[in-house]
């Protein structure tokens, strides 16, 4: 089934400039990347629950490349100056909330700088997102961020807003919130910039 939602995919992502790939496993989406990013390029990395099972950091490290990965950071002064950094870098590596055939990558951040790298700053981008996140239209898109990405975040990260308790978003106000900064990517003005990595596995949330 997901073979034939990739054809469309890659069709309608094609439409907006953006190019879509399809793997298997995990596995081999990690030899593509170390395939195609080059051994002197600096790396940006985006927070990921699938990116943290492919240990993409440690294996770009391992043989030389320049890597600004927050989880790298040993404290929070650390870890806010590791997200600017990225913001710069010759290739920017990350997940996504949700993609929908119809085209679109969906995203909500807390501090913002996983959808700011997305949109614009490092020269290439690559979005790897297992077949859980895809979804049929954008509207579907933003109803999966908020009320299953979301919640599954904020606890993940330690926070208590109250779609944790409700496993729904609420809109709320709350000063534990992570849902700060809703991105939709419509399309690219450089065609050669982004590329999704669809895995036909289920990674993160």
């Amino acid at each position: 089934m997901y073979r034939e939602i990739y054809e469309t995919l890659k069709k309608n992502f094609k439409l907006r400039n953006m190019d879509v790939e399809y793997f298997e496993t995990l596995d081999e989406a990690k030899l593509r990347i170390l395939s195609i990013v080059p051994v002197e390029a600096s790396i940006g990395i985006g927070h990921s629950e699938t990116l943290q099972n492919m240990k993409i950091t440690d294996a770009l490290l391992e043989r030389g490349n320049v890597v600004y990965d927050k989880e790298l950071a040993q404290n929070s002064e650390e870890c806010k100056a590791l997200k600017k950094k990225a913001l710069l870098t010759d290739w920017y590596i990350t997940g996504s909330n949700a993609i929908s055939v119809d085209g679109r990558i969906v995203n909500v951040d807390h501090s913002g700088n996983r959808v700011a790298a997305i949109t614009f700053g490092p020269d290439r981008v690559i979005i790897v997102v297992g077949k859980n996140k895809i979804v049929d239209t954008v509207e579907e898109a933003v109803k999966r961020v908020k009320n299953v990405a979301c919640p599954q975040n904020a606890k993940r990260a330690g926070y208590n807003p109250p779609c944790v308790k409700l496993n729904r978003c609420v809109n709320c106000v709350s000063k534990e919130r992570v849902c700060n900064s809703l991105s939709i990517i419509e399309g690219q003005m450089d065609c050669n910039r982004i590329k999704v990595f669809i895995v036909n596995e289920e990674y993160g949330f």
